[in-house]
Order: C-alpha cells, then sequence, then structure tokens
C-alpha cells in the first residue's frame, strides 16, 4: 500500500473561501494567525470561486489566489487546490443554457444551486477545461501545492437530448443489437419491446418504471457518464501536473450516518481517483441512539472507504461542531470533536479536515459550524475544540507512516446488488435493508475491535480467513464460483436469506438454485417467507432460542449439517442455520433474519475458531469503547475511544507508551473521560 499523497504529517484545515473576504483584508489577517493557533497546516482553496477566478468569460483574476498561495507558503501550510466546476458562473448559464441540468419531466433547470450542470453537455466540458488548465498553468509548480480537489460531491442526474442520446450509445454499446436489450430487458412483458434505439428513454425516477434492467442500467450509467466527466476534468491536470495526486470528495448517504452513499457507484468511481476522500457528518448526540451505535455505524463508513482502495484515505469534510442541514443541527458535546476526529484517524484517515474554516456571513450555508465563526474569535469553545485536534495530531507525528491492521474478515457489498433489491417489486420494501443488514453482521467485529474490509465482488477473496456475503440477491454464475473455489481452498463463508436470485441483466434463474450455491452451501433454497412487522418466528440454536423477523428462507438440506431450526409455522423444524464443508474449508448459511443476540453467539464461535480476536494487550471495561490499531514495520498505535457519556477504562496488561502525553510510560489501569480518547505505542 503506497498513499501518492507525499506528506509526512497528519493533514489539518479545510475549506477557506477568502474570496468572500476580499475587501476586508484584515479578515484574512486573522484568519491565518487563528490557523497558526490551531495547528491547521492545510487549507482547500477555489471551491465554488469559478465567478471570482473567471469574473467575464475569458478574463481570469488570479492575483487573489497568488495572495493566499504565498501567505499559505509563508507558514508552512500545504494548499489542497480545488477545481470549480461544482458551481458555474452566471454568465456561463446565460451564454450557454445547454449547460443546465434538464429535469426527469423535460424542464431546464434555471440558473441556482450548485451541481446544476449536464455532464454530457460538449460547452460545459470544454469551459471546464479551459479553467483547470489555466489553474494548472499558473499553480502547478507551486512547492505548496500537494493535491487536487476535483469540484465537490460529484452527484445528481440530467435528462437533457444529449443525455439521452449518450445513453443509448451507452446501451448499444454493451447489447449490441436490439434482441439482445429485448431479452435483457424481458420487454416482451407489458408489450415494452423496443423497435427502434430512439424508443429508449431514462426511467421516470417518479413514474411507475416496470422494467427492472432499465432502471439499473440508468444508475450503471450516470456512474460511467460521472466518471466520464470526471475523467474530461482531469485531462490538462494529469497533463501539466503528472506529480500531483488528484482526488474528489466522496460521500456518506442520506442519513449520513447510516448508509452508503446512494447515486454513484464509488466502488468503480474509487479506480480513477489516486486517494480517496470523503466528507463524513454523523450527527453525534442525536436524539434515536447511543453514540456507540452511531459510532459504529461511523466507522463502518470508515472502513467503506478505506477498502475502495484498501489504503490510507481522507477526511475532506467534517464539522467542528453542528451542521446546518441536519433535521436537528445539534452541536458536539464537549470532548466530542477530539473522540470523532481520532476516530477517523484510527480506522485510516490521514486528515481531519472541516468544511469550513472561516463561517460565511450570508447565503444557504451561513449557519453550518466552522473553526472561526462570525463572531470572529478565537476563544470559543469549538475553536479550543479544534485546537486540541490540531495538537493531537502533532502529538501523532510518528503514527502517520502507519496503516490499519490487516483485516482477516470482509463483508461483500456490491453497489449494483444494492440498486437491483431496492427495486425488486417482492419482499417488503420497508424491511430490505441491505447496508443496515450489513451493519447488523458488521456490529460484533466493530465491538470486538476485529478489524474488517468491505470488499467487491472483483476483489481477490483468499486474503480473508472469513467472507460474509449478506443478501447477494443479483449474483453472478462467476461470483458464485468464486464463493465455491474460496470455501474450497479453506476459505470460511458466511451467507444469508435472499441470495442468488437474479442475475446481472435482473432476470430470474430458472430451475433450481444456482449449482454454484447448492454446491457451496449443502442445500437448495425453495422459497422466502416475508413476514409482516408484527410478525415473528423462532430459531433454536446453541441451546437457546432467538427471535426471526422480516424474512425466513425455506430449504432442503443436502450435503450441509443443520445447526438450528425454526420452531413455528409450517416449517418448524426445518433448517434455519447449516454449515457445510467443502474440501479445505467451510460455508454457513443463515436462512432468517435474525436478532442481534444470535449473530453475537454464531460469530464468538467463529471468532474462537478462526483465531479472530487480535491480541491487544488491554482490556476494556465497556463494549462502547473502541480499541483500532494502525502499525508500520517498527511501532503499533492503539487508539482506545471511549464513545459513552459515562467514563471508562482500559487496563493494560503489559507496558505502552502514552502517545498523546510525551510517550510517557504507562500500564495497569487506565481512565478514559466520558467521549475520551487515549492513545498507546508499542514496539514490535
Amino acid at each position: 500500500m503506497t498513499n501518492p499523497l507525499k506528506v509526512n504529517e497528519f493533514l489539518h484545515g479545510g475549506d477557506y473561501n477568502p474570496d468572500q473576504w476580499l475587501d476586508q483584508p484584515e479578515i484574512i489577517d486573522q484568519d491565518f494567525t487563528a490557523f497558526k493557533t490551531a495547528k491547521i497546516n492545510a487549507v482547500t482553496v477555489g471551491i465554488f470561486s469559478w465567478a471570482k477566478l473567471e469574473p467575464t468569460e475569458g478574463h481570469y483574476e488570479f492575483s487573489w489566489l497568488d495572495d493566499i498561495f504565498d501567505r499559505a507558503a509563508a507558514q508552512n501550510t500545504k494548499v489542497i487546490l480545488a477545481t470549480p466546476s461544482g458551481a458555474r458562473p452566471q454568465w456561463l448559464a446565460q451564454k450557454y443554457p445547454e449547460v443546465l441540468r434538464v429535469d426527469e419531466n423535460g424542464q431546464r433547470n434555471q440558473f441556482g444551486e450548485r451541481h446544476n450542470h449536464c455532464y454530457t453537455s460538449p460547452v460545459y466540458r470544454e469551459k471546464v477545461q479551459a479553467i483547470n488548465r489555466k489553474l494548472a498553468e499558473r499553480y502547478g509548480d507551486r512547492d505548496n501545492l500537494v493535491l487536487w480537489h476535483i469540484s465537490n460531491e460529484y452527484g445528481g442526474q440530467c435528462y437533457c437530448d444529449l443525455c439521452q442520446a449518450e445513453f443509448r450509445h451507452w446501451l448499444q454499446a454493451k447489447y449490441q443489437t436490439l434482441d439482445n436489450l429485448n431479452h435483457a430487458y424481458w420487454s416482451g412483458f407489458w408489450a415494452h419491446t423496443y423497435t427502434d434505439w430512439a424508443q429508449v428513454q431514462a426511467p421516470n425516477p417518479h413514474g411507475d418504471v416496470d422494467v427492472m434492467g432499465l432502471n439499473l442500467d440508468w444508475k450503471r450509467f450516470v456512474t460511467d457518464r460521472t466518471i466520464d466527466f470526471y475523467e474530461n476534468e482531469i485531462k490538462p491536470l494529469r497533463e501539466l501536473t503528472p506529480n500531483i495526486p488528484i482526488t474528489t470528495n466522496f460521500m456518506g448517504g442520506n442519513p449520513p450516518e447510516s448508509h452508503v452513499f446512494y447515486d454513484l457507484d464509488y466502488q468503480k468511481f474509487a479506480q480513477h481517483v489516486d486517494v480517496v476522500s470523503w466528507d463524513s457528518y454523523p450527527n453525534w448526540s442525536n436524539g434515536y441512539e447511543s453514540s456507540a451505535h452511531l459510532a459504529m455505524k461511523t466507522a463502518l463508513m470508515n472502513d467503506m472507504m478505506r477498502s475502495l482502495k484498501h489504503d490510507n484515505y481522507l477526511i475532506m469534510e467534517n464539522t467542528p461542531s453542528q451542521v446546518n442541514w441536519h433535521p436537528v443541527n445539534r452541536a458536539k458535546r464537549p470532548g466530542m470533536h477530539e473522540m470523532a476526529s481520532l476516530q477517523e484517524i484510527a480506522h485510516g484517515a490521514d486528515s481531519i479536515m472541516y468544511f469550513q474554516l472561516h463561517q460565511s456571513r450570508g447565503a444557504s450555508e451561513m449557519f453550518h459550524g466552522s473553526v472561526i465563526t462570525n463572531n470572529l474569535s478565537t476563544q470559543t469553545r469549538v475553536f479550543h475544540d479544534v485546537t486540541t485536534v490540531g495538537n493531537d495530531l502533532k502529538r501523532l507525528q510518528a503514527a502517520h507512516d502507519t496503516h490499519r491492521t490487516a483485516a482477516k474478515v470482509a463483508i461483500v457489498f456490491d453497489y449494483d446488488n444494492m440498486w437491483a433489491l431496492d427495486d425488486a417489486r417482492n419482499y417488503a420494501q420497508a424491511t430490505k435493508q441491505y447496508w443496515q443488514t450489513i451493519q447488523n453482521h458488521y456490529q460484533y467485529f466493530w465491538e470486538h475491535d476485529i478489524p474488517v474490509e468491505l470488499v467487491g465482488t472483483t476483489d481477490d477473496l483468499t486474503a480473508y480467513d472469513l467472507v460474509i456475503d449478506p443478501m447477494h440477491f443479483m449474483m453472478s454464475t462467476d461470483f458464485a464460483a468464486r464463493l465455491k473455489a474460496y470455501v474450497a481452498q479453506g476459505g470460511h463463508l458466511v451467507g444469508t436469506y435472499i441470495t442468488g436470485i437474479v442475475d446481472r441483466d435482473f432476470l430470474a434463474y430458472q430451475g433450481s438454485w444456482l449449482p454454484d450455491l447448492q454446491a457451496t452451501y449443502g442445500l437448495a433454497v425453495t422459497e422466502t417467507d416475508t413476514y409482516y412487522p408484527e410478525q415473528h418466528n423462532q430459531l433454536a440454536a446453541f441451546g437457546k432460542t432467538y427471535q426471526i423477523s422480516d424474512y425466513s428462507d425455506l430449504v432442503t438440506v443436502d450435503t450441509a449439517k443443520t445447526l438450528g431450526t425454526y420452531q413455528q409455522d409450517f416449517y418448524a423444524g426445518t433448517a434455519a442455520v447449516t454449515e457445510n464443508q467443502v474440501d479445505r474449508g467451510t460455508a454457513y448459511y443463515l436462512a432468517a433474519r435474525t436478532d442481534n443476540a444470535f449473530l453475537t453467539d454464531f460469530y464468538d464461535r467463529l471468532a474462537v475458531q478462526l483465531q479472530l480476536k487480535p491480541n491487544l494487550g488491554m482490556h476494556k471495561s465497556s463494549p462502547a469503547v473502541s480499541i483500532q490499531v494502525r502499525e508500520n514495520a517498527t511501532t503499533k498505535y492503539y487508539f482506545a475511544i471511549n464513545f459513552s457519556h459515562e467514563p471508562a477504562t482500559v487496563t493494560l496488561t503489559t507496558e505502552f507508551a502514552d502517545a498523546l502525553h510525551a510517550n510517557r510510560s504507562v500500564t495497569g489501569e487506565q481512565a478514559l473521560a466520558a467521549y475520551g480518547v487515549r492513545v498507546f505505542a508499542a514496539t514490535k
């Protein structure tokens, strides 16, 4: 793993928009003084600055940005330079209206909002390349330029004639003939047969679109079109600054703390960036879940981002306190900012960056949290919290050249599967919950400090002792064969209900269950029972009884050994949990959605059998304490974080250095305050 970002310290900084304050240069002076106090060592500039950089077509104003580069250099501050394509200037939209998106009803959007631009428009692509080329020519040789930040939070769709034509070209390249398209879409159903490519239109997301393959292909196309636009953006940067790495900031989903981003396939997009970065906005101290549960979900999102390239990543945005777009915009409690920031570092982040460094005086994000608020004071609680994190990252300098301990456990996640399962007219829409199901399986490993990676269907599985593959509704025959081979070579596999139902064209498999799945799990699935919310079943296993909800597969066992049985309904006494030996490995099938108590007992047994629990040299007093490890060839760093509002302890069974307190030697019981963080170091 080699991170292309040639920086030898954790980055601490964020989005800075001095172009809002050019008429008050004393504010910019004060900002840079405050940055030094808070140990800010990086600024991201240029986002949404197109109107300042090119106020009229072909007329460029760079003097203000020159000054920011100079100021940053004088303070040994690194610059992440953003391309401004996320928000086009008024003159561009007025002169070239084709750059504005068209909605699903065929109406062209008016100017306004950000990301209101067509990814296909030749004019927009030309203008984006032109401004990016100017930026690369002017700043590419600056010593403190360390990273290109491309646009901002790519997303959204356009239904204009240009995009519709590109969609048809994309389909023609994929299917070659209308016969192939009609077969893949099973278009004879409801007389949807296409007789001309011109008949194909992007599905209206608000209509009752009943061609499942078309819906899925549109989602795939949107990812490919977005990546194509991105690749067009970066051409002059690759040409003129080949040694400056490139990223674009990915996002969490909606709500941000509980779901992977839905609109774009980041597993595919990540192949086109040099380093993954993402914007992390969990709503700490919300009113409906414990901080520990939210910490688990946030940890999963960080592990997801790390897994995209199986390497360290960047936090490009987070908030020092609150945001302005959650349903309730609550401030972080004292200690939470340090807790949340070092959680990101513990999972493999090499930066803590903020939106924003200086609060906007007006417009839509004027109340979004920032390092420097509109009271212009460095004496606020939030500024103090930011300074604490800045000092922490300085003290952890030696830990920068480290990576997460290699994971022995992998969970399969696939965007096509998520989209297809969501669109399947079966089961129960409210309870499919693919990502939440992944969270439920992940929770055991997070609570027991066992590293986890998320893998796609093209990743190598052989590096992992345990692979968990939940709800793999849309599965190719190739991946089914890979699962079988993984188990046969000595791997351990856990599969679940609603697996192997349709192929990659969204067509149902014919006959019995996929042969490779039958051989791997030693059984066949005959049907799936779906429960209403108030309905449940019972599972008897390990001498206990557990509750089942939402889904139960009915199976006929062949070579598998039954570990647990259903207790109710017409399938009472039949297999609900099975184990099957395949050559040197073992495959387990969880035919029902169980409660967390079962998953804990089940994975406890596997963790012992496979020796998954790491020897940390310390014990924690509460499952709300997480211990994550980063290491290099010589040293391990243990991040012990208390995600509870109650104090906790960790008991060190060997001697460590306290990495946040002058590396003094410590052993025995160590206090963790509410939302407290300790970092211990040990030489290998």
